[in-house]
């Protein structure tokens, strides 16, 4: 897995309660697409709604680089429960 950049990837998972990259591997490993964004630049991206092994709910944005077989973590966080029907769709 690849950050996207460090200004904006990783200083969410600092900013939602120190996500680790562990638990972004096993939340996208077990997780859905819950939402798919086929328009984004310069690669198209989707959103993942998994769990940690402990069962914390994360969503992660991954964008794919096609021609260098490239999964790329654009940001991740927590989400809110009062913004998602079980974290799987919006409110």
């Amino acid at each position: 897995m690849v950050y996207d950049s460090k200004s904006h990837a990783e200083k969410t998972m600092i900013e939602y309660g120190i996500i680790k990259d562990n638990e972004v591997y096993q939340a996208v490993s077990n997780g859905e697409v819950i939402e798919s964004y086929y328009d984004d630049k310069p690669y198209p991206s989707v959103l993942i709604y998994g769990e940690t092994k402990i069962g914390k709910p994360l969503h992660v944005v991954c964008a794919y680089n096609k021609a260098d077989n490239l999964s790329i973590v654009v940001t991740v966080y927590r989400p809110n429960p009062n913004l998602w029907i079980d974290f799987k769709k919006r409110k």
